[in-house]
């Protein structure tokens, strides 16, 4: 196969016509002649020895050939474009966008936002939720976390962390109503933070799934099932990372000893010509450094003796 490339300005002539459906705004866009852009694109179709678009008609039309050739040619010059705006970018200063779920977000990156401030002041972060791998081809964002199975095609991935799924709940809510086996989940609300999958997941290792559920909510994320088990309105479940602080703190606890390895796991991701950038770099170390620097250990002891240890405790705190 011949290495030999195109000459620039004719893609430059032929994309801009393509997109714009026209050879004078073609023109205007490159803010050169109508017989400019005609003579280049008569100049690519001779040296790639093919018809690019059907002439006749007020719209230029592409060719199969001309078809072929656009997307790969727009994909090239947006490359291009966005390698120059990075080598512009300082190494560790300017603007970051981050895209992530909401749940990681909120209750893992939020919280450690400060150390990140203090150690990169220059770096203004902006964060955007969501999990669609759409983002990562979207030029409004730099670096994505993403839960899933981190193969998506012509995007540079790297595996964060894999996680472990275990049911969490509010003390409030198992002081009122305990879960002192696994049957009595079919008096309490179940939590999904997705269609059911993962509860699903978590029941069979459990060989539960005979559990009757007459009570459960639906929810678009695992951020909102764990929102509403803060606020005790049922069990959800939770994991390593984005439960981990919330479990330390007491604000939710596990009714269970079981947990189950997560079908999927956080990965960071970008496209190929973000990964070299200096600001994109500087927030990847970071993330892999915070997440070796705040390891918990993978939750073990049951709600049943957090609670009964609180009890105790504030029993002596009242004969004192």
């Amino acid at each position: 196969m011949s290495s030999r490339l195109p000459p620039l300005n004719p893609l430059r002539a032929f994309e801009a016509t393509a997109r714009r459906g026209s050879l004078s705004a073609a023109a205007r866009e490159l803010n050169v002649t109508h017989g400019a852009i005609s003579h280049q694109i008569k100049s690519l179709e001779e040296s790639l020895n093919t018809v690019l678009f059907e002439r006749g008609g007020r719209r230029l039309k592409l060719t199969s050939q001309g078809a072929l050739l656009l997307p790969v040619v727009t994909q090239a010059f947006g490359s291009i474009a966005a390698a120059t705006a990075l080598m512009a970018r300082p190494a560790t200063g300017g603007k970051l966008t981050i895209g992530s779920v909401a749940g990681l977000l909120s209750l893992w990156l939020i919280p450690r936002l400060n150390r990140f401030s203090e150690q990169f002041p220059d770096i203004s972060l902006t964060l955007m939720t969501g999990n669609d791998p759409a983002m990562l081809n979207s030029s409004d964002i730099d670096l994505c976390i993403l839960y899933g199975n981190g193969r998506w095609p012509g995007i540079w991935s790297s595996l964060w962390s894999e996680i472990r799924l275990f049911p969490v709940a509010s003390p409030t809510l198992l002081n009122n109503r305990p879960l002192r086996s696994i049957r009595d989940l079919s008096d309490h609300v179940l939590l999904h933070g997705d269609t059911g999958r993962e509860w699903n997941t978590w029941l069979t290792a459990a060989d539960a799934t005979a559990v009757p559920r007459p009570r459960q909510h639906f929810m678009s994320d695992a951020h909102l099932s764990t929102q509403a088990a803060l606020y005790g309105q049922g069990i959800a479940l939770g994991d390593t990372i984005t439960a981990a602080n919330l479990i330390a703190e007491g604000e939710l606890v596990l009714p269970f000893d079981l947990t189950v390895p997560a079908d999927d796991a956080f990965h960071v991701a970008c496209r190929h010509e973000m990964r070299n950038a200096p600001i994109v770099s500087v927030f990847i170390d970071w993330l892999y450094a915070s997440l070796d620097e705040d390891k918990l250990p993978e939750p073990k002891r049951s709600a049943h003796t957090l609670l009964r240890s609180r009890s105790a405790r504030q029993d002596t705190d009242d004969k004192q």
